[in-house]
Protein backbone atom coordinates (compact mmCIF):
# COMPACT_ATOMS: atom_id res chain seq x y z
CA UNK A 1 0.00 0.00 0.00
CA UNK A 2 1.36 3.45 -0.87
CA UNK A 3 2.05 6.04 1.78
CA UNK A 4 -0.19 8.97 2.57
CA UNK A 5 0.57 12.20 0.81
CA UNK A 6 0.05 15.68 2.21
CA UNK A 7 -0.54 18.82 0.25
CA UNK A 8 -1.25 22.39 1.18
CA UNK A 9 -4.01 23.71 -1.03
CA UNK A 10 -5.66 27.08 -1.41
CA UNK A 11 -9.46 26.98 -1.35
CA UNK A 12 -11.45 30.20 -1.42
CA UNK A 13 -8.44 32.17 -0.23
CA UNK A 14 -7.66 29.91 2.73
CA UNK A 15 -4.86 27.37 3.02
CA UNK A 16 -5.85 23.83 3.96
CA UNK A 17 -3.69 20.78 4.46
CA UNK A 18 -5.12 17.75 2.67
CA UNK A 19 -3.84 14.24 3.06
CA UNK A 20 -4.64 11.03 1.28
CA UNK A 21 -3.21 8.18 -0.71
CA UNK A 22 -3.63 10.12 -3.94
CA UNK A 23 -0.79 12.16 -5.40
CA UNK A 24 -0.21 15.77 -4.45
CA UNK A 25 -1.15 16.73 -8.02
CA UNK A 26 -4.51 15.02 -7.58
CA UNK A 27 -5.16 16.80 -4.28
CA UNK A 28 -4.33 20.13 -5.97
CA UNK A 29 -6.70 19.22 -8.81
CA UNK A 30 -9.51 18.64 -6.29
CA UNK A 31 -8.85 22.04 -4.72
CA UNK A 32 -8.86 23.66 -8.15
CA UNK A 33 -12.21 22.03 -8.90
CA UNK A 34 -13.71 23.38 -5.65
CA UNK A 35 -12.32 26.85 -6.40
CA UNK A 36 -13.82 26.79 -9.91
CA UNK A 37 -17.22 25.90 -8.43
CA UNK A 38 -16.91 28.76 -5.93
CA UNK A 39 -16.02 31.19 -8.73
CA UNK A 40 -19.09 29.95 -10.64
CA UNK A 41 -21.35 30.62 -7.66
CA UNK A 42 -19.84 34.02 -6.89
CA UNK A 43 -20.87 35.14 -10.36
CA UNK A 44 -24.51 34.34 -9.60
CA UNK A 45 -26.72 37.18 -8.51
CA UNK A 46 -27.82 36.80 -4.90
CA UNK A 47 -25.20 34.24 -3.94
CA UNK A 48 -23.28 36.71 -1.82
CA UNK A 49 -26.43 37.42 0.24
CA UNK A 50 -26.86 33.75 1.15
CA UNK A 51 -25.91 32.48 4.58
CA UNK A 52 -22.66 30.57 4.96
CA UNK A 53 -24.71 27.39 5.51
CA UNK A 54 -26.72 27.93 2.30
CA UNK A 55 -23.56 28.62 0.34
CA UNK A 56 -22.08 25.38 1.64
CA UNK A 57 -25.22 23.41 0.79
CA UNK A 58 -25.34 24.91 -2.72
CA UNK A 59 -21.72 23.90 -3.27
CA UNK A 60 -22.34 20.39 -1.94
CA UNK A 61 -25.46 19.96 -4.07
CA UNK A 62 -23.66 21.18 -7.17
CA UNK A 63 -20.74 18.82 -6.58
CA UNK A 64 -23.15 15.93 -5.97
CA UNK A 65 -24.94 16.83 -9.22
CA UNK A 66 -21.62 16.79 -11.11
CA UNK A 67 -20.79 13.44 -9.50
CA UNK A 68 -24.07 11.79 -10.50
CA UNK A 69 -23.87 13.18 -14.03
CA UNK A 70 -20.30 11.91 -14.39
CA UNK A 71 -21.31 8.54 -12.93
CA UNK A 72 -24.21 8.26 -15.39
CA UNK A 73 -21.90 9.16 -18.28
CA UNK A 74 -19.38 6.55 -17.11
CA UNK A 75 -22.15 3.93 -16.95
CA UNK A 76 -23.31 4.86 -20.45
CA UNK A 77 -19.74 4.58 -21.74
CA UNK A 78 -19.35 1.19 -20.03
CA UNK A 79 -22.58 0.02 -21.68
CA UNK A 80 -21.38 1.32 -25.02
CA UNK A 81 -18.05 -0.46 -24.52
CA UNK A 82 -19.87 -3.69 -23.66
CA UNK A 83 -21.96 -3.33 -26.83
CA UNK A 84 -18.84 -2.69 -28.91
CA UNK A 85 -17.15 -5.73 -27.33
CA UNK A 86 -20.19 -7.85 -28.23
CA UNK A 87 -20.18 -6.47 -31.79
CA UNK A 88 -16.47 -7.24 -32.06
CA UNK A 89 -17.04 -10.77 -30.75
CA UNK A 90 -19.89 -11.28 -33.24
CA UNK A 91 -17.77 -9.94 -36.12
CA UNK A 92 -14.85 -12.20 -35.18
CA UNK A 93 -17.24 -15.15 -35.01
CA UNK A 94 -18.67 -14.20 -38.41
CA UNK A 95 -15.15 -13.83 -39.83
CA UNK A 96 -14.18 -17.30 -38.60
CA UNK A 97 -17.36 -18.72 -40.15
CA UNK A 98 -16.57 -16.97 -43.43
CA UNK A 99 -13.00 -18.28 -43.37
CA UNK A 100 -14.28 -21.81 -42.84
CA UNK A 101 -16.73 -21.42 -45.75
CA UNK A 102 -13.94 -20.02 -47.93
CA UNK A 103 -11.62 -22.93 -47.10
CA UNK A 104 -14.44 -25.37 -47.84
CA UNK A 105 -15.16 -23.65 -51.16
CA UNK A 106 -11.45 -23.61 -52.08
CA UNK A 107 -11.24 -27.33 -51.32
CA UNK A 108 -14.32 -27.95 -53.47
CA UNK A 109 -12.78 -25.94 -56.32
CA UNK A 110 -9.56 -27.94 -56.04
CA UNK A 111 -11.55 -31.21 -56.03
CA UNK A 112 -13.56 -30.08 -59.07
CA UNK A 113 -10.39 -29.04 -60.90
CA UNK A 114 -8.84 -32.43 -60.18
CA UNK A 115 -12.01 -34.16 -61.34
CA UNK A 116 -12.09 -31.97 -64.47
CA UNK A 117 -8.48 -32.90 -65.26
CA UNK A 118 -9.33 -36.59 -64.88
CA UNK A 119 -12.33 -36.16 -67.21
CA UNK A 120 -10.17 -34.31 -69.77
CA UNK A 121 -7.63 -37.16 -69.66
CA UNK A 122 -10.45 -39.66 -70.11
CA UNK A 123 -11.83 -37.69 -73.07
CA UNK A 124 -8.39 -37.64 -74.73
CA UNK A 125 -8.00 -41.39 -74.11
CA UNK A 126 -11.47 -42.15 -75.49
CA UNK A 127 -10.87 -39.92 -78.53
CA UNK A 128 -7.55 -41.71 -79.12
CA UNK A 129 -9.26 -45.11 -78.85
CA UNK A 130 -11.99 -43.96 -81.21
CA UNK A 131 -9.43 -42.78 -83.79
CA UNK A 132 -7.57 -46.08 -83.52
CA UNK A 133 -10.77 -48.04 -84.10
CA UNK A 134 -11.72 -45.87 -87.05
CA UNK A 135 -8.29 -46.32 -88.66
Amino acid sequence: MSSKNRAEVLIDGKIYTLSGYESEEYLQKVATYINSKLVEFKKLEGYSRQSRENKSILLELNIADDYFKAKKQAEMLEEELAEKDKELYDLKHELIGSQIRLETAEKSVADYQKESTEYQKKIVRLETELKEKNN
